[in-house]
């Protein structure tokens, strides 16, 4: 089917085509999120902001995010074709082969590793080429044996901030600590919003990322309100260690008890409809918190 719609394809439409497959590939939007969050922690730690390191370093982190995406897309590609919300990327649909995709990781990722060692310094690189194997070659076969897999995730999850403060630093200080811990925590509630809702497509794949034996009863949204709950303290640490100042903390304090009054009714309810507003709480919490402290201290 694919091969007969590409037959009919003229090169400029080709290269469209190609160019949006590949687009699809590295995720924008997410990769979008890991590169901001690089940028955040570098701009949260320089007393004076390089703006060229800054956006080499945003480039690197993008780049480093769509190899580790691709990766995991080549590795479960018989899996996504068995899933409803994934059965539509480049791989299970043929618009792109595995080779295809591997040789596009493999230049995302050395254009990354390149920039990251002419721009930052050698301890930014060897934690970005960490994470690129814990997302990519731990994460993902972990998905299918248990909720560990969240756990693993979510240390290249929160890694972004802290890569940026070492890349303007050189250190891993404990101001690049808690920057990590917020991110690192932030995860599980928004992991297991995601795994209650798409539970029955992880299913057709053998994923379990839920906690308690993969159950969406009221333990595992106990769960999700406690490392919620986590957020409030660790939100005001930043304040604390005169990262920022109290304008932040006031910001912080806000969306935590509004993102943590989320998982009361998941609680309560245990529907996808609470599953779904804790979800997008999540989207809103982390760039808005992050948002708030680059504020404070610019």
């Amino acid at each position: 089917m694919v091969t007969s719609q590409l037959d009919t394809l003229t090169g400029l439409q080709w290269a469209l085509y190609k160019a949006k497959a590949y687009w699809e590939l590295l995720k924008f939007r997410l990769s979008l999120l890991v590169a901001f969050s690089c940028a955040f922690g570098f701009t949260l730690a320089s007393p004076v902001i390089d703006w060229k390191t800054l956006s080499m370093l945003f480039i690197g982190g993008f780049l480093l995010s769509g190899s580790s995406i691709a990766i995991n897309q080549v590795i479960e590609r018989d899996l996504d074709k068995l899933m409803t919300r994934t059965m539509n990327r480049p791989l299970p649909t043929g618009r792109l082969s595995v080779q295809e995709a591997l040789i596009f990781a493999a230049l995302c990722f050395v254009l990354s590793i390149g920039i990251l060692m002419q721009y930052t310094n050698l301890l930014t690189v060897g934690l970005s080429v960490i994470s690129m194997i814990l997302y990519s070659f731990v994460y993902t076969p972990l998905k299918r044996v248990g909720s560990i897999a969240v756990f693993v995730g979510a240390i290249p999850g929160a890694l972004p901030p802290l890569l940026g403060w070492v890349a303007a630093t050189g250190t891993i200080s404990h101001e690049a600590l808690i920057i990590f811990g917020i991110q690192f925590i932030w995860q599980f509630p928004h992991f297991w919003a995601i795994a209650w809702l798409a539970d029955d497509d992880y299913k057709k794949a053998g994923f379990k990322l839920l906690p308690f034996g993969g159950k969406k009863d009221f333990n595992t949204a106990v769960q999700i309100m406690i490392y919620t709950l986590f957020l409030l303290p660790l939100g005001l640490l930043p304040a604390k260690f005169g990262i920022t100042g109290i304008d932040s903390a006031v910001v912080v304090t806000v969306c935590g008890v509004l993102f943590l009054a989320q998982t009361f009714s998941l609680m309560r309810t245990g529907s996808r409809a609470s599953a779904l507003r804790i979800m997008f709480g999540s989207f809103f919490y982390l760039p808005i918190v992050q948002i708030a402290y680059l504020m404070d201290k610019l």
